[in-house]
């Protein structure tokens, strides 16, 4: 083993996926070329490197590096040169000047120690601090776990995740079992942890393995799918084509995760399932709370509701089904009542009643599963309404519901909308919020499409009959006249919309193809609907919902050709890329992902956390120096964007059906041009078309809408809630 000393002179090439680097090293004989996989480093760093010489037929002598340290530097302008060089994200060379400017040669020290200083530094503010701070930290403490993580592949953000778990100890953890990384890092799934382990020596045969992956293919059945449980037989077959195992060792490794209750078997009408503990304790739970909440009778009288049912009909001039007044009065009634029906039929309006029914002296709080559908939650009921994880108040160092069975909520009553999206985890952790004698109202579309997390908590409520419930199929009056509502219950029942009728509100387009479809699309939202609308801001009102990710009218290119229409390049735009994908000032922008950490600044000063998917906003400024994006968000809190962190954005002039969820607009735009039928399926159209308020417009061929009316195919999702709620109803002891 040969050893090397120099000061990196240049990266030649370097393949971010891996690591693997070129890079030139002045040493004292000259300019050396180096290769091997290590960490983004900056010129002029002091290297210590051991490894072997080898010649190459086409570049000659190299050294072939095996590891290396890196010495801090030393002098000003070297402390200076490493800030600003890219490793500190939301530091660049100006920032880096100014950092130096202030503290001299103690610069590293503070930074380590005394972080807070920073705010000491002109144009560094709290939040901004923050991130420089924590960029700087995970930089210097996670460099020799990057380092040695490299080599199998694992990226410089899940390092520092890996690092904060096992600090120190990380390497050696890892070299004794590296599919410990699966149970205890949020990020590592089993691909991962293999690739370390096999390439450490560990056998393709090892017990150890085989048993990771059964878990691996359980829990990537509940990401990929969200099922809660698999067969027993399916779940064999799918770890055994995963590990290139037999069945039958699949199967004595299952029963043996069993014993040690690390996986649950249970028997559901002749059908062994298998469940992870977290999901089939989740759905226990929740079916516990349910009845529980079933049980609990409320102190208003019948004629009390009915009359103030009917004082809310003569104030707003309506008049109340059947149904309808049977759904307040059971919600009023009872400890828990479900409320279901698709648009038109008045939840909201039943919500208003039910906020009446129940009067000023009761505490009510009112939330949905995204900030979008909590925020139309409060205009249509004048109430504030916040998401669920705000109500539940998400945060905290553990990054935990902070209200819980310890410290309930303070009400007497919490209406929950759009349920469909809410998966077991969100739903457990809300009833453990209640304390006894909260009464809990559910409303949501059961036809719509399920959660995006594990579950599929709505349906299996009202499949097993088990809960107070009413569905609602009429529409109300004052919606009769919107072509949007009749066509979405006709399209819910296999029917053909109505198309092009006078003075409608929902239109076909026809376009032979799918370019032809992509370009009229671009048109409609850029001319030709503004101008029909009257619409000063096409970009707020006008949404672009497309089935499938790929192809000419999918979310990617469809995404790219309205961005060059709405935002093109110009000088004075700052832009940013980012993968693929290229970031400019004014693009509108949604948040893809819950991130409950990620901090916001109003225009008062005032901070806050939690940015949350399906969050939409539009690009304010870039600091391409400092790898910094500044997002604006319902006109009035800034989020400001690490580069690392860009990957929870996306560009939202064309969202994803699925990405749509809890959301309304104005206007919506669905490209009708085919695809996997598995995705051109009815279900979906219908999501789609509620997401709009005032106007749709389906563009491209007749047969493709037909072939999306009459597929009813739904992708089955497997769970036990239903069968948990059926059992324990029954008095069964689990």
């Amino acid at each position: 083993m040969d050893s090397l000393t120099g000061t990196s002179a240049g990266t030649l090439f370097r393949n971010e996926d891996n690591g693997y680097s070129v890079i030139s090293l002045r040493t004292g004989e000259g300019l050396v070329t180096v290769t091997g996989t290590m960490p983004a480093l900056m010129d002029g760093e002091l290297l210590e490197l051991e490894g072997v010489w080898t010649e190459h037929p086409q570049y000659g002598r190299q050294f072939k590096m095996s590891s290396l340290r890196i010495q801090k530097p030393q002098t000003l302008s070297a402390i200076e040169k490493y800030l600003g060089s890219g490793l500190i994200r939301g530091v660049g060379p100006s920032t880096a000047r100014l950092i130096v400017e202030t503290f001299g040669k103690d610069t590293l020290e503070i930074m380590s120690t005394q972080p807070e200083r920073l705010t000491e530094v002109p144009k560094i503010g709290k939040i901004r601090m923050k991130q420089i701070s924590r960029s700087f930290l995970e930089q210097q403490a996670s460099r020799s776990t990057y380092i040695f993580l490299q080599q199998y592949g694992v990226s410089p953000a899940l390092s520092a995740k890996i690092y904060k778990a096992y600090r120190e100890g990380a390497e050696a953890i890892i070299r004794d079992n590296p599919y410990r990384l699966i149970d205890d890092i949020q990020g590592v799934g089993f691909l991962t942890a293999d690739r370390i382990a096999l390439s450490l020596g560990i056998t393709q045969d090892s017990p150890f393995r085989l048993q990771a992956g059964i878990k691996y293919a359980l829990q990537d059945a509940s990401v990929s799918g969200g099922h809660t449980c698999l067969t027993e037989d399916e779940l064999i077959e799918k770890s055994a084509e995963l590990l290139k195992a037999p069945g039958a060792e699949i199967k004595r490794l299952l029963d043996e995760l069993t014993l040690k209750r690390q996986l649950w078997v249970d028997l559901v009408a002749g059908t062994r399932w298998v469940s992870l503990p977290s999901l089939r304790k989740a759905e226990i739970d929740i079916a516990r709370r349910l009845l529980s909440l079933c049980g609990v009778s409320q102190q208003f009288m019948p004629h009390h509701i009915q009359g103030r049912i009917s004082q809310f009909e003569h104030e707003r001039g309506i008049r109340f089904s059947k149904a309808q007044r049977e759904a307040v009065s059971q919600a009023a009634a009872h400890g828990l009542a479900v409320i279901t029906g698709g648009p038109g039929t008045g939840k909201t309006t039943l919500i208003n009643c039910l906020i009446h029914v129940l009067g000023s002296q009761s505490k009510i709080l009112l939330a949905a599963p995204t900030g979008r559908a909590a925020k139309r939650m409060s205009e249509a009921s004048g109430m504030e309404a916040s998401t669920v994880h705000r109500l539940l108040q998400y945060g905290g160092e553990e990054g935990v519901f902070q209200v819980n069975r310890e410290n309930p909520l303070n009400c007497e009553c919490v209406i929950v909308d759009e349920v469909s999206m809410m998966d077991v985890f969100l739903m457990r952790s809300l009833l453990d919020a209640l304390q006894p004698g909260t009464r809990l109202v559910l409303v949501g579309d059961a036809d719509q499409l399920p959660s995006v997390g594990p579950g599929n908590v709505l349906r299996d409520v009202l499949k097993s009959g088990m809960v107070p419930s009413i569905r609602l199929s009429e529409i109300f009056r004052q919606e009769q006249d919107s072509m949007i509502v009749l066509n979405a219950h006709r399209i819910n029942q296999g029917q053909e919309p109505v198309l092009n009728s006078p003075g409608s509100d929902f239109f076909f387009e026809h376009k032979p193809d799918a370019s032809q479809a992509a370009q009229s699309i671009v048109s409609l939202c850029l001319s030709r609907l503004p101008q029909y609308l009257g619409l000063k801001d096409s970009m707020r009102h006008i949404q672009v919902l497309s089935p499938t990710r790929k192809g000419v009218c999918g979310v990617q290119m469809l995404n790219a050709r309205l961005q060059a229409a709405f935002n093109p390049p110009a000088p004075h735009k700052a832009e940013l890329q980012f993968g693929e994908t290229t970031l400019r000032q004014g693009d509108k922008v949604m948040h893809i992902k819950n991130n409950y950490q990620l901090e916001w600044e109003l225009r008062d000063g005032s901070t806050g956390q939690g940015v949350f998917n399906g969050d939409i906003g539009f690009i304010t400024g870039i600091e391409a120096e400092d790898r910094l994006v500044y997002v604006l968000y319902d006109d009035e809190k800034t989020v400001a964007y690490e580069y690392g962190e860009l990957e929870e954005l996306d560009l939202a002039y064309c969202l994803s059906i699925h990405k749509s969820q809890g959301s309304e607009f104005p206007v919506v735009i669905l490209p009708m041009v085919g695809g996997p039928k598995m995705l051109l399926t009815r279900n979906l159209l219908y999501t789609g078309v509620t997401r709009a308020r005032q106007l749709v417009v389906l563009v491209g061929r007749q047969e493709v809408l037909s072939m999306m009316v009459s597929n009813n195919l739904e992708r089955r999702r497997y769970s036990l809630l239903q069968h948990w709620l059926t059992i324990l109803s029954g008095g069964a002891d689990l």
